[in-house]
C-alpha cells in the first residue's frame, strides 16, 4: 500500500534543495488552515497551502531562496523587518507592523516542527527565513477577503525528519474506512477514496475483485468479510455495497451493532432497506435504534443517477462529512469531561 507517507519521502529524497513553505497565521476567511504546508523545489513541489496567487507568490520567494543560495548570505532573507518599503500598490515580504523593527518572524511554524529552545522572535545564524503577511484581496487578484501569514525556510535534515514524523503521526491516526464490495461501484468509490485524508481498506471474498484498486487503499481478501468489522478501530466508517445482498446484511448488522462506528451505509433500494429491516429485527436481535443509524441507500436519492462514478462520488461527500461530524463530536465529548473534572 503507497502512503502519503512514502511520497513525502520519495520527495524529500528526490528533489535536491528545498524549501519549506508553511501557512504560520490566519485572519478572516483563507483558502487553507494554520499549519498547512508545501515543500518547494527548484523545478517542483508537494502539497499546497491553497493555490491562487498567495501561493504563486510563496513558491517564487522560495525559489529565490534557493537560487540565492551561492550567491547570497542566508541572513538577506532571515531579517526582513528591516527591508524597505516597495513602492505602493505591489506585494510587501513582510508585516507593515514589524517594518523597521528588526524583529523576524521568529518560528511560528507548528508546535512539532519548531526547534528546542527557539521562540518567536529568534533565529538560528546559519537559517534562512522570510516571512510573507499577504492580504487576500484585489491587490493580489484574490477576494476571500481574509489574510494570511506565510513562514519560508531552507530545509535541513532536522526539518526533513519532523516533516516525516508529523507525516507518520497524521497516518496512524487517519479515520478508517471499511469498504465492503469491489465491484463496479466499489471500484469507484475506493479511487475516490484514495484522494482524501483517511485510511481506506477495501475487502472482498473475491480476489479478482480486488485487481485495479488504488495504490494508496489497503487491501484484504477473506471468506468471513464481517469478522473485519469486529475488529475495525473505533470510529470507522462502513460502506457495504458487496454482490451478495445476504451477505451485505449479515456485514450491516454488525456494523450496527457497533455504537461507535462514524458510519454505516449499505447500497440498494427502499425495497430493499425495508427488507434488511425486517431480517435485522426479527431474526439478527437488533434494535430500531440500531436500525436507524443506517444510512441506506448511499449517497443518498437527492440525485437520480445510477452510474457508479456518480454513486461514488456522492458515497464519498457523505462519508467525509460523517467522519468529520463523528470527529468533532468525539472531541466536545472529550473537552466536557476536561471541564467537569
Amino acid at each position: 500500500m503507497n502512503s502519503n507517507v512514502q511520497s513525502l519521502k520519495a520527495f524529500l529524497g528526490g528533489a535536491g534543495r528545498l524549501a519549506l513553505v508553511e501557512v504560520a497565521g490566519t485572519k478572516g476567511s483563507t483558502p487553507r488552515e494554520k499549519g498547512a504546508f508545501m515543500l518547494v523545489s527548484p523545478t517542483a513541489a508537494h502539497g499546497t497551502i491553497g493555490g491562487g496567487q498567495l501561493e504563486y507568490m510563496a513558491i517564487d520567494k522560495a525559489r529565490q531562496m534557493l537560487g540565492s543560495l551561492r550567491s547570497a548570505p542566508f541572513s538577506e532573507y532571515a531579517d526582513v523587518g528591516a527591508a524597505p518599503h516597495p513602492p505602493a500598490g505591489t506585494f510587501s515580504p513582510y508585516s507593515d507592523g514589524e517594518k523597521g523593527s528588526g524583529r523576524n518572524a521568529g518560528d511560528p511554524l507548528s508546535p512539532s516542527l519548531r526547534g528546542e529552545g527557539k521562540g518567536e522572535g529568534r533565529r538560528d545564524a546559519d537559517e534562512a527565513v522570510v516571512t510573507l503577511d499577504v492580504p487576500l484581496g484585489p491587490e493580489i487578484g484574490q477576494c476571500c477577503g481574509g489574510r494570511v501569514k506565510v513562514l519560508i525556510r531552507l530545509v535541513d535534515g532536522t526539518i526533513e525528519e519532523k516533516l516525516i514524523a508529523n507525516a507518520e503521526s497524521e497516518e496512524a491516526h487517519l479515520p478508517h474506512v471499511y469498504l465492503f464490495g469491489g465491484g463496479h461501484v466499489g471500484q469507484a468509490l475506493a479511487a475516490s477514496l484514495a484522494l482524501l485524508p483517511i485510511h481506506g481498506v477495501v475487502i472482498e471474498t473475491r480476489a479478482e475483485a480486488l485487481e485495479g484498486m488504488p495504490e494508496t487503499v489497503e487491501t484484504r481478501l477473506t471468506p468471513i468479510p464481517e469478522a473485519e468489522v469486529r475488529n475495525a478501530p473505533a470510529g470507522t466508517a462502513f460502506a457495504i455495497l458487496t454482490h451478495d445482498h445476504a451477505l451485505d446484511f449479515l456485514i450491516v448488522a454488525e456494523a450496527l451493532k457497533r455504537g461507535d462506528a462514524a458510519y454505516v451505509g449499505m447500497i440498494g433500494s427502499k425495497t430493499k432497506k425495508a427488507t434488511f429491516r425486517t431480517w435485522f429485527l426479527k431474526s439478527a436481535d437488533g434494535a430500531e435504534a440500531e436500525f436507524a443509524r443506517l444510512v441506506s441507500p448511499i449517497g443518498g436519492d437527492a440525485v437520480k443517477d445510477k452510474r457508479p462514478p456518480v454513486i461514488a462520488a456522492l458515497a464519498a461527500a457523505e462519508i467525509m462529512t460523517a467522519l468529520v461530524s463523528h470527529a468533532t463530536a468525539g472531541h466536545r465529548a472529550l473537552q466536557g469531561k476536561v471541564t467537569a473534572g
